[in-house]
């Protein structure tokens, strides 16, 4: 019962492997099939042999190790400037913000020490210099 078990699996892969055949049609295109073709002479490929078997490298090269680790140098750059531009952009949309709400709003509360007073005029322009200073510096 094995054995005709072997049987079955060994002839199932041969047939399963099967022959192809190869041609070059008059375009000079060359064609691959289970089949021969027609019309045209063909041949056939070797099915059952495997083919050459190419070393893997254990390490890679020197010039191709540091491509890699520049090219990983690069990632973390790129993400962390990406994480600087978003919170530059953060910064400066809140600075807009409070340099509006400043300008527009003469009578701005604060809370300070736990207690909410009213920016005296002074204060108020100190910061709208503040904001427009940090907008100069930061935000383009």
């Amino acid at each position: 019962m094995i054995l005709t078990g072997l049987l079955l699996i060994s002839l199932s892969a041969s047939a399963m492997a099967g022959q192809v055949y190869t041609w070059t049609d008059k375009q000079g295109v060359s064609h691959f099939s289970g089949r021969p073709p027609n019309d045209q002479a063909s041949s056939v490929i070797d099915t059952t042999t495997p083919g050459p078997r190419l070393p893997i490298p254990k390490k890679l090269p020197p010039v191709q190790a540091k491509d890699l680790e520049q090219k990983a140098l690069e990632r973390k750059v790129r993400r962390e400037t990406a994480i600087q531009e978003a919170e530059r952009r953060e910064f400066c949309e809140t600075v807009r913000t409070n340099l509006t709400r400043l300008e527009n709003n003469p009578r701005l509360r604060v809370q300070m020490k736990g207690e909410m007073r009213r920016l005296s005029e002074e204060e108020r322009q100190a910061r709208i210099t503040d904001a427009k200073r940090a907008m100069e510096h930061s935000c383009r």
